[in-house]
């Protein structure tokens, strides 16, 4: 009797296509990946660029000017090309803080004419917006980081003028060159640092002022504005300045800090509930 053959199984030369189709999946999902962490990486970069900028403005690096939130659709704001200039803020916004910082430098010429006849007071423009610079002569005594009791007055009309305003200020202090060296300031280093601290610690804890509108550096004697090898230019040089700059960031808690000029009554604060003045 005849066997019957067995039939031969077929050999399918395909399957190499469900290996190829796996690959191009884990490929197509390795690049999505890779993708969505360069977007990522992108507005990291954007925010961190932008805090730089920030900090290098309150210190008074670069001039003054308005910075945009970052957002990922406003990242081009603060990014440019390699040699292309950054653009330069909208002569509106320059325009109403240059006219501010003017009517506020006439105020205080105007309330401070005895201490400027005196020279124990200078206001001065600078890049960075207004200077108004206190000399030791008139507000501390040698070696001491305490302003002097005749002095507060005079201190008094300068912080009722500024926290009527929402102005950033920093506060420096300077010395001359000569070496100090006493029981409580070992170099100018802490001299000029603790006269500043002291006058950020008077505007908080005296007239109210929000802490985040200020900040304290002391220069010690090597930011001079006369020659040191003058008595009178010595004299200049000990001195604190007090810096107004760019516009603090609005916000809700703004209008706690900022007080009316002695007899002028405050105005009422919208009620957000209803919308009407308080």
């Amino acid at each position: 009797m005849r066997r019957r053959r067995r039939a031969q199984p077929h050999s399918n030369h395909e399957r190499w296509l469900v290996s190829y189709a796996d690959f191009i999946t884990l490929l197509f999902a390795f690049f999505v990946v890779m993708y969505s962490t360069a977007q990522t990486d992108k507005q990291r970069v954007g925010k961190l660029a932008l805090a730089i900028q920030v900090a290098f403005k309150q210190l008074g690096v670069f001039p003054g000017s308005s910075v945009e939130s970052p957002t990922p659709g406003n990242l081009n704001t603060y990014q440019s090309s390699p040699g292309q200039p950054s653009p330069a803020p909208g002569p509106a916004t320059h325009t109403e803080g240059t006219e501010d910082l003017s009517v506020l430098r006439k105020e205080l010429e105007q309330s401070l004419q005895a201490e400027i006849s005196r020279h124990e007071v200078d206001i001065r423009g600078v890049p960075d917006g207004l200077v108004i610079s206190l000399r030791e002569i008139g507000f501390f005594e040698s070696g001491s980081a305490l302003i002097q009791a005749r002095s507060q007055a005079a201190f008094a009309r300068i912080a009722g003028l500024l926290s009527q305003r929402p102005y950033r200020v920093r506060i420096e202090g300077h010395t001359d060159d000569v070496p100090i060296h006493n029981a409580q300031f070992p170099s100018n280093w802490e001299l000029s640092t603790a006269r500043a601290t002291e006058l950020v610690r008077l505007l908080i804890t005296e007239y109210e002022f929000a802490p985040e509108r200020l900040s304290a550096a002391g220069f010690a004697q090597y930011h001079p504005v006369a020659s040191n090898d003058s008595a009178d230019g010595r004299a200049q040089n000990r001195r604190v300045d007090l810096v107004v700059l760019g516009k603090w960031p609005t916000s809700p808690e703004l209008g706690n800090h900022l007080k009316p000029a002695p007899g002028i009554p405050a105005e009422p604060r919208p009620d957000p509930t209803s919308g009407q003045p308080n």
